[in-house]
């Protein structure tokens, strides 16, 4: 492998965020060149944040030596894959393992739109004040240098799972469900901020029991022109008496008023007419950055539509995947017919998997997303929307005032999930874990160190760090609250993914 080695800067579209990340991204190109030059490499930085996708195909197409991409903020996965695609020059993925700016977001979503479109590549991270002194990353970047590719542990990686008679009858009768009537995604504009990997489309669809209707975003902004007023009256005093906590006018967000919540309740009641007229099941709404500088951030109708309790119910949770990410909507929607068939609570939660530390011995994660998390997650009671909180959403990324749908989610056991595409087939990847309760110092310490506007769940998720951070293929992750493993893999199974088991445990 040459010793010459290009490192990059994928970027967030947006100028502010990149600005803000810009003394994490220093710190870790300092240490990336002092690693590089340690084993002997040439590194040569490429001083720019790409920013576009034709950045990425001018600065990094040309490029035949080893490349390294630095992560420590939110990037779009076309500011690197674009660039790299088709070319088999050695990849690296580094990040510096923190929650200040969502870094290992974008390494994860990253790292499966280059799996989606088959670019191969490695990823490496460290927490390290001085990454020379981390023997395991200078171990693995030894090997990158030597090789041009990291080999991680395969051991919590299983192909098969077995399955009770139980769970097979039940996964039986949801399949029976969707082999009668196809499921219908409404999608809300493509997916969002360059999740390549988060799109299927009909022709992987349709192989594994959906369907999908594309609707413009713009049909959004001449249907709130048709949302009576009495209407969004009656929905801000359901979640007013329902027990949603808005935080008006607040330090930092004087702009936040109810009038902006009032907005967002008139989309949300937009998009249900849209659900009502294409009788769709679940749905996938881009919101960014598409309607960014028209209408209030998506996210509290996002948090309403995946709970039990919202204004103006069918009885249900509607799905909904923020940033239309497909990879998400498919398990949301498969665990709910699953836990409906069950008898148990059917809201199914969407996060980021945003960071992480050590807690009592085992490694948790913070999930963090900007609001898709249903209320349930918070109160474990159905009939309530106690504990959700509206903050408003962090002005640099969102320029119209809204609210976040944000709170803490309580403790328990959960089924974990995440579709994605390899070799052109669609996978899911499922596992087993436990929410767990923080002490509230912890707690703190770790939401004040990501997003604190958004909702907060800490969750074991029944194998390592290492496998997730090497082998998970999202930066977003479906959970939902109760054991429905079983269920979950036969159904899989039987539409015709491919199904891959992570588990720490000898036992699945």
């Amino acid at each position: 492998m040459s010793r010459n080695v290009t490192i990059f800067l994928p970027g967030d579209y947006r100028e502010l965020p990149n600005e803000w990340a810009r003394p994490q991204v220093r710190a870790t190109v300092g240490n990336l060149k002092r690693a590089l030059r340690k084993l002997g490499r040439k590194p040569r930085l490429i001083d720019t944040f790409l920013t576009r996708p034709d950045q990425s195909i001018s600065e990094l197409g040309p490029i035949d030596d080893p490349m390294v991409g630095v992560f420590v903020h939110w990037t779009y996965g076309p500011h690197t894959c674009d660039g790299v695609v088709g070319k088999d020059n050695p990849l690296l993925l580094a990040s510096n393992f923190s929650g200040t700016w969502p870094g290992l977001v974008a390494l994860l979503n990253t790292g499966a739109c280059l799996e989606s479109v088959g670019r191969k590549f490695s990823r490496i991270w460290s927490d390290a004040d001085d990454w020379t002194k981390d023997r395991d990353f200078m171990a693995r970047l030894d090997e990158w240098c030597s090789t041009g590719a990291i080999r991680y542990r395969e051991d919590e990686l299983h192909l098969s799972a077995e399955v009770s008679p139980e769970a097979k009858k039940v996964a039986d009768r949801v399949v029976s469900d969707i082999r009668k009537r196809r499921i219908l995604a409404l999608m809300l504009g493509d997916t969002s901020m360059g999740m390549i990997n988060g799109y299927f489309g009909p022709r992987l669809l349709s192989k594994v029991g959906f369907a999908e209707h594309k609707v413009d975003q713009a049909w959004i902004l001449e249907r709130l022109t048709h949302v009576d007023e009495d209407r969004v009256d009656r929905a801000l005093k359901f979640c007013i008496d329902k027990g949603v906590r808005f935080h008006w006018e607040e330090e930092d967000a004087e702009d936040f008023t109810e009038e902006a919540t009032r907005e967002q309740l008139r989309m949300y009641l937009a998009v249900l007419g849209l659900v009502d007229e294409f009788q769709a099941d679940c749905i996938g709404w881009q919101y960014q950055l598409g309607l960014l500088p028209l209408l209030p951030p998506s996210d509290f109708c996002e948090g309403l539509l995946n709970s039990f309790c919202r204004p103006e119910s069918s009885g249900q949770p509607i799905m909904t995947a923020t940033e239309a990410d497909q990879g998400n909507l498919v398990p949301m929607e498969l665990m709910k017919r699953i836990l409906l068939r069950r008898g148990l609570h059917p809201e199914v939660m969407f996060h980021d998997v945003r960071w992480g530390g050590e807690h009592n011995g085992r490694f948790l994660w913070v999930l963090l997303n900007s609001g898709s998390c249903g209320a349930y997650a918070f109160n474990h009671d159905p009939g309530t929307l106690k504990g959700v909180h509206s903050y408003r959403q962090p002005a640099g990324y969102f320029p119209i005032p809204g609210g976040t749908f944000a709170g803490e989610s309580r403790p328990g056991e959960m089924t974990w999930a995440r579709s994605y595409i390899r070799d052109e087939e669609l996978w899911m990847d499922i596992g087993r874990g436990k929410v767990r309760k923080l002490p509230a110092a912890r707690r703190d310490e770790w939401w004040e160190g990501t997003t604190r506007q958004w909702p907060f769940m800490a969750a074991d998720l029944g194998c390592s760090q290492e496998t997730i951070m090497a082998h998970y293929l999202s930066n977003h992750i479906a959970v939902a609250y109760g054991d429905i493993f079983g269920e979950l893999v036969s159904v899989c199974r039987s539409l015709g993914f491919k199904v891959r088991v992570l588990s720490g445990s000898s036992k699945i």
